[in-house]
């Protein structure tokens, strides 16, 4: 059963470059995880200040070792002082 997660950044004009450039790596590395299949980075055409991520894993439990990687931590704590707004959205497969 697949586990997909959605996130929505908002964040202030004046850190949007150090957004980017944080986001686009922690895309990298969470490609490199067991169980991350997807990890895609969306900027929205109309609104500069957004960033959405489109994430597919295995199961939950790569997701959940994904929010347990060093990796996510360092990312985490260095935007969130950056952002505006956060909002979580996650699927399964089972229907």
């Amino acid at each position: 059963m697949t586990y997909c997660v959605a996130v929505t950044f908002r964040f202030e004009p004046d850190a949007r470059e150090s957004f980017i450039r944080h986001v686009l790596i922690q895309a990298e590395e969470s490609l490199k995880e067991p169980g991350c299949l997807v990890f895609d980075v969306w900027c929205d055409g109309e609104n500069a200040n957004e960033v959405f991520l489109y994430e597919v894993y295995d199961d939950r439990a790569a997701f959940d070792a994904h929010l347990a990687s060093d990796h996510f931590h360092a990312f985490d704590a260095t935007v969130a002082p950056l952002l505006s707004a956060k909002t979580v959205q996650t699927w399964d497969s089972r229907l």
